[in-house]
């Protein structure tokens, strides 16, 4: 921060010449703003003597301003800083990705992922020979977890890329309107405009009515100068500014009556605004601070090593010291500020969580609790299964030998829970979450919503209460005259010239020219066709429009007189509520122009100019007549009636004495009484019609008076005849809402604010009480959210309390824009409709979302449950539940998540903190849902094979090639979510879910991608031949035609060899396959052959290859493929458990036929995966042994013989 706002912090060795360059250093200033009134006229006393003094010290003259020179202008900068407040550092891309994933639904994905990777990459101990089956599911078990991986990743990029893409904008935004502010200043004698950015200390700057002072100054001369003080001190009193009494004018404060001009004493954040601005800011100083200490104890090293360096330190530390303030940014350097800091700084971070926020971190926690007691079951009962099947029922023994296989089955087991939690987490959610609000975000842009904090968009859509500013937000803020009271005649519209006398019009047009401020004007329009801009006080713009509707040009009269002609002016003030200005004519008489408060001004009138411009007595009774015909009707229509007046002083009579008010304005002549409108927006009854009926009470909290007030709020629809409602003014509101001592009682507000709809005259504070009233109040069951438009300065306190802050992006000060959560660039209260529109969009696409992968979900884990408990493996593998879970939700998320909002959204009212996230009617879709898609797929899973009359896929091996069977499952799964998909479009229970689907062009296109996807994802492998002749061109020779053939007439093979021959029965499940194995070793181990050939063996090499065809040949034995060539042989698997000897030369002619037909229905890749040195090893070997008498021998692997024939399996 201190960087950007003055070199000065960095470069410590300008400290020693400040005393040398200028009579006085920035603490001594800093400190001189802190004080007001005597306090302050008494520390300029004693440090420079007189304000004179301290522009001497400054070296600035009074006259004529600074020299201008650059080389003075840019060391004024580097020494007291310049007047720019610096935005708060912007977070790094880096900062915005560590905040995404402190969220609860990406912790428990990421602990997911990081154990389902971690048990992909388990080898069991005796891994080396493992079989084809196993190497392939290894290979694809880590994708599962490395693509879950991969969604917090797209998550995370996302929500950081949205939150800094945003930020970047606001601070477009805001840059382009800096760069439009100019200020007046002399330098070189001259007169000049400058940016608001370039103004330094030593500046003198010229002040006038209108004006927000850009910078803390001391006055050195003034006329009649008040200040409005309210941004700072939330006193609505105008401060009036002496040199005698109080010369401290502060940046931020708007100027209300006089002028004067100044000597710049502080800018930027050492101002009293950027004080205020840097507690906001909070945060970042401190990353100054730290870097300081950091720096500071760099310095302690090298101080040991070279003493020489301590008066750097002394002159580090003597910077902080003096800009210190900058850092720390406390009102005074107190230790108690600091505390308070410390204090503030804690209670930061405990901003509530937004609505859905709060119910999506319940729900994550919910369904990731019941996936981890659903997978803990399926291991549990997996577990209990296979024990008590292989130690009870068959009654085994734990032999040692076979503890890696039981390991291996119990990590199989814990690999499937694992995946039945996965199934359980929701990946898609955040997703969804992320891509909704961004969605939102960019959309809302263009309906003049500029979202500043992303959750505020959501919040919007649950508000039930918006306290809304009247002028510029429900009014245009385009003062115009509509009617006139002018020579006798009341006229409903602007009368035309010709019908008012040429002496009347030309003495109402001269005074509306010099009667009103010069820096008010009327600007040609910016675009072609829009309205002039009006540049300055409303009011008077609304005058000087009156002048144009009269064709009388008023810039014409203002050349002729300029503002330095003006005899004398009484600027406006809420005493006199009228302004005057005299004019001294060229006989030496005097006029003066007075315009105000037409009840006020009219009691001072005793003529009144007629019909032919003549004036004649204007009696109290006229008067009278007057208030009732004209001054009533026209306040009844929410018309601000303003009185144009003028008086002659003759030259006979000598000068008046000026200083004598009542004297001067009295004896006035009427000249008219005008009527003056601030439109209501044409868009603004609807809007507000549209928030009552979507369950949102509207209030209208505004500084105007109660009768224009309560017009007005009739004109918008707040108000409703026949309503039981409250118009309060603040003070009444005030005496209502305090105890006898003054407190403010939260009981008394609860009395109040639910009846409350028009709240006048009210301060800063007035709206700030009341916001906070109603977000505590429990008188309502629902906590009330709470929306508030806000433009000036002293809204802040009241935009930072309510849930969603609205800054006026036009009229707005940069403290609102600051404390607000979302800017609307058009001003316009029909864009806060738009507002609770998406909002309510955001939550009902999160909702669809959830019903459909909440359906998904529980679905998948049922499935994924009792497949595993019944036929100890999942119906829908790792990789098949990964492209539903992952692919499909991802889809699933960017297609409902981008469902564009609808007026009907604005029906209902709002669903408030309390209701749960997934309603009655969204329960009762995912169980409809989940009931009817699990009947169909158990009806599929257990009785599939009987209705399409293949092969059954159930109870397999562990890991099996896929079946036929299976795949129609998964299909059939896969197309059930999609049409489901169509089917979450509705939550709230509407029949036509087809309805404006079109209009979704994302949603279409994804619905039909995947379609796409999944059908090409189904086709067998076996019909893509070319895929086969490019993976494995080698062995498509050695299987002659007429086998493939004969593989394929099915009808040879009895039930139980289909079965067998895709390699798809578990042996008597479970482990009856070790009880074969020990019977086939022991038949090895019994026939004296196999000792003797052991014997006989002359190298390692070929008791290799021997110990590899024995596998072999026993796989090819036990899958009996030989069957297919030899009718003899083709017997049941229950003739091979009780004959295990076979011949080994039986079996080899036909080994690539293990690979063949287990590659009927799976993938190329498969057959192949297995590693060369296992499988390719024994197709070579056993080719090249053809023509050789059979041999046999015992495996020489170490330990068991069971470790080489298990594997196998």
């Amino acid at each position: 921060m201190a960087n950007n706002s003055y070199s000065g912090v960095k470069n410590s060795m300008v400290e020693a010449n400040h005393d040398g360059d200028f009579g006085c250093t920035l603490k001594e200033l800093r400190s001189l703003m802190e004080l007001r009134g005597a306090e302050a006229l008494n520390q300029i006393g004693e440090s420079y003597g007189d304000i004179q003094g301290l522009c001497n010290r400054l070296k600035s003259s009074p006259i004529d301003g600074l020299s201008g020179q650059p080389a003075d202008i840019e060391k004024r900068k580097t020494v007291f800083g310049q007047n720019f407040i610096p935005p708060k550092k912007p977070k790094t891309f880096l900062q915005l990705v560590w905040e995404a994933l402190q969220d609860v639904t990406l912790i428990i994905l990421e602990v997911a992922a990081i154990v389902s990777l971690g048990l992909s990459f388990y080898k069991p101990p005796d891994a080396k020979r493992e079989s084809v089956e196993d190497e392939n599911e290894a290979e694809a078990g880590w994708i599962e977890g490395a693509a879950i991986l991969l969604s917090v990743i797209c998550v995370v990029l996302v929500t950081a890329f949205n939150d800094w893409s945003k930020e970047k904008q606001f601070r477009g935004l805001q840059s382009r309107i800096e760069q439009e502010q100019k200020f007046t200043v002399v330098r070189g004698g001259q007169v000049i405009q400058i940016p608001v950015a370039e103004i330094v200390v030593g500046d003198i700057a010229q002040v006038k009515y209108g004006d927000l002072l850009p910078a803390d100054g001391v006055l050195i001369q003034g006329n009649d100068l008040k200040i409005d003080e309210s941004s700072l001190t939330g006193e609505s009193d105008h401060v009036k500014k002496t040199q005698e009494k109080d010369p401290m004018l502060l940046s931020g404060t708007h100027v209300m009556e006089g002028s004067g001009k100044m000597v710049v004493t502080a800018v930027g954040v050492n101002s009293q605004t950027g004080i205020i601005f840097t507690l906001l800011g909070g945060g970042e100083d401190d990353d100054d601070e730290e870097d300081e200490k950091k720096k500071e104890k760099e310095e302690k090293k090298k101080q040991k090593k070279n003493k020489k360096q301590e008066s750097s330190v002394e002159n580090r530390k003597k910077a902080k010291a003096q800009y210190g303030a900058a850092m720390e940014m406390q009102p005074l350097n107190s230790d108690e500020g600091a505390d308070a800091e410390e204090k503030k700084k804690a209670n930061l971070p405990k901003k509530e969580k937004s609505v859905l926020q709060g119910k999506l971190t319940k729900l994550a926690v919910q369904i990731g609790k019941a996936g981890l007691v659903m997978s803990a079951i399926t291991v549990i009962i997996l577990v209990v299964l296979f024990v008590v099947d292989t130690f009870w029922i068959q009654n085994l023994p734990w032999d040692k030998a076979c503890t890696p296989i039981y390991i291996q089955f119990f990590v199989k087991f814990f690999i499937i829970g694992v995946t039945v939690l996965v199934v359980a987490v929701p990946e898609g959610l955040p997703l969804a979450v992320t891509i909704s609000l961004a969605y939102s975000v960019k959309k809302m842009m263009k309906d003049n919503n500029l979202v500043r904090h992303l959750d505020a968009c959501e919040t919007m859509g649950n508000a039930t209460a918006i306290c809304s500013d009247k002028t510029g937000t429900l009014t245009m803020n385009r003062m115009t005259v509509v009617q006139a009271y002018i020579a006798e005649k009341h006229y409903k519209q602007v009368p035309e010239p010709e019908s008012i006398p040429s002496s009347t019009l030309d003495i109402l047009i001269l005074g509306i020219a010099v009667n009103c401020a010069y820096t008010t004007k009327i600007m040609p329009p910016e675009k072609e066709g829009g309205l002039p801009r009006q540049v300055g006080n409303k009011t008077e713009c609304a005058l000087l429009g009156f002048s144009s509707d009269l064709k009388r040009d008023y810039q014409a009269i203002r050349t002729e007189i300029p503002e330095e002609k003006l005899y004398k002016v009484y600027t406006f003030n809420s005493v006199r509520k009228s302004m005057s200005t005299v004019l001294k004519m060229a006989d030496g008489s005097y006029r003066m122009f007075s315009k105000g408060a037409s009840e006020i001004l009219l009691k001072k009138c005793y003529k009144i100019l007629t019909a032919n411009g003549e004036p004649k007595v204007f009696r109290p009774r006229d008067r009278d007549d007057v208030v009732k015909k004209v001054i009533e009707p026209m306040a009844s229509e929410g018309l601000r009636t303003i009185c144009l007046a003028y008086r002659d002083f003759p030259a006979s009579e000598g000068e008046p004495d000026w200083d004598n008010e009542n004297d001067i304005l009295s004896g006035l002549t009427c000249i008219c009484v005008v009527g003056i409108e601030d439109p209501v927006r044409p868009e603004v009854p609807d809007a507000i019609r549209k928030c009552q009926r979507a369950g949102i009470t509207v209030r209208m909290v505004t500084g105007d008076n109660i009768n224009t007030a309560r017009a007005i709020a009739s004109k918008c629809g707040i108000l409703q005849p026949g309503d039981d409602f409250l118009c309060l003014e603040g003070k009444e509101f005030n005496r209502r809402i305090r105890n006898e001592k003054g407190e403010i009682e939260q009981e008394r507000i609860d009395k109040i604010w639910p009846k409350l709809r028009v709240l006048a005259r009210s301060s800063p504070t007035d709206k700030h009480t009341l916001v906070k009233g109603i977000i505590d109040s429990t008188v309502i069951e629902q906590r009330q959210v709470v929306a508030v438009t806000g433009d000036g300065t002293n809204d802040g306190p009241a935009l930072k309390k309510a849930d969603v802050g609205f800054a006026m992006g036009i009229a707005g000060t940069d403290v609102a824009k600051e404390a607000s959560d979302i800017i609307l660039t058009d001003d316009n209260f029909s864009s806060i409709v738009k507002a609770v529109m998406w909002g309510r969009n955001v939550y009902d696409s999160i909702s669809k979302f959830l019903q459909f992968q909440l359906t998904v979900n529980v679905v998948a884990v049922i499935v994924a449950f009792t497949g595993a408990c019944i036929t100890q493996d999942s119906p829908l593998k790792a990789v098949q539940m990964l492209w539903v879970n992952l692919i499909m939700d991802t889809f699933a998320s960017l297609a409902l998540a981008t469902e564009p909002p609808t007026e009907a959204l604005l029906l209902r009212k709002p669903y408030g903190r309390n209701k749960p996230l997934i309603s009655r009617t969204m329960m009762k879709n995912i169980l409809g849902q989940g009931v009817y898609q699990l009947v169909i797929i158990f009806s599929l899973l257990f009785a599939g094979e009987k209705l399409f009359d293949i092969d059954s896929g159930r109870n397999t091996p562990l890991h099996a090639p896929p079946s036929e069977h299976y795949t129609i499952v998964f299909n059939t799964f896969v197309m059930m979510q999609l049409f489901n998909e169509i089917n979450a479009r509705k939550i709230h229970g509407e029949r036509n879910v087809f309805d404006g689907i079109f209009n979704n062009l994302i949603f279409c296109s994804i619905v039909f991608g995947t379609f796409i996807i999944q059908v090409i994802s189904s086709i067998p492998t076996s019909r893509l031949k070319f895929l086969k002749t490019a993976g494995h061109g080698t062995q498509k020779e050695e299987i002659p035609d007429e086998e493939l053939e004969e593989l394929e007439d099915m009808d040879e093979i009895d039930h139980a060899e289909r079965e067998l021959r895709r390699g798809q029965i578990l042996w008597f499940r479970g482990l009856n396959r070790i009880q074969t194995q020990m019977d086939v070793v022991s038949a090895f181990q019994s026939g004296t052959s196999f000792q003797g050939a052991l014997r006989r063996q002359a190298s390692n090499s070929s008791q290799q290859q021997h110990d590899i065809r024995v596998v072999n040949a026993f796989r090819s034995s036990i899958s009996l493929y030989e069957g297919l060539e030899k009718p003899e042989s083709r017997t049941s698997i229950h003739n091979f458990m009780t004959h295990p000897e076979f011949r080994i030369e039986d079996s080899e002619p036909h080994i690539p036929l293990i690979d063949d037909t287990d590659a009927e229905d799976d993938a190329p890749t498969k057959r192949n995966s297995a590693s060369p040195r296992n499988n390719n090893n024994a197709v070579e070997s056993s080719n090249h042994l053809l023509p050789e008498p059979p041999i046999t021998g015992t495996p020489s692997a170490p330990g068991s013989p069971l470790h080489s024939l298990e594997t196998s399996l």
